[in-house]
């Protein structure tokens, strides 16, 4: 649509407010409770973004204001309608989703991370996705295995 049908200043403003959407994963969305509970925290506070930013009267600076949340809104409802709960590990004798993992590298490091879903994972805070490649090779393991993780191997020591 040409930008002289619309009621944006420039070109340079419509563009801002059609944001693309955030790409979903074509894994299966696994989750565990507190990654369900995640999204759905997460779509509330873009729905309430959202409503804030309708209730600005500039209609250049609403719409910049609301794509965001918009897509976010988008975005988090496609995951929690295609959210499959895994429920946590009946035993701790296989890394399994939901497991947490502790293994010694060969560099002398110890790490410990949760399996978890993609939207919950992040190493920062001690948590993995499912589909990362630390988490694939730990997968179906038991304590004592050692795997190997491209040059390196890695040692289970413990499953929680």
């Amino acid at each position: 649509m040409a930008v002289a049908f619309t009621k944006e200043e420039s070109f340079e403003t419509a563009s801002e407010t059609l944001l693309p959407d955030r790409p979903i994963s074509p894994h299966p969305n696994l989750v565990t409770e507190a990654g369900m509970k995640a999204l759905e925290d997460q779509l509330q506070e873009a729905r309430a973004a959202y409503e804030v930013a309708n209730a600005i009267d500039d209609v250049n600076e609403r719409r910049r204001q609301s794509a965001g949340p918009l897509r976010d809104a988008r975005y988090l409802t496609a995951r929690l309608r295609t959210a499959q709960l895994v429920a946590p590990p009946e035993t701790n004798e296989v890394v399994a989703f939901g497991s947490t993992v502790t293994f010694n590298r060969d560099d002398g490091r110890v790490q410990t991370y949760r399996i978890v879903g993609e939207d919950e994972a992040d190493p920062k805070k001690g948590t993995i996705s499912f589909v990362s490649p630390v988490a694939r090779w730990l997968l179906g393991k038991a304590v004592g295995d050692v795997v190997s993780a491209g040059e390196q191997e890695l040692e289970i020591v413990a499953i929680v």
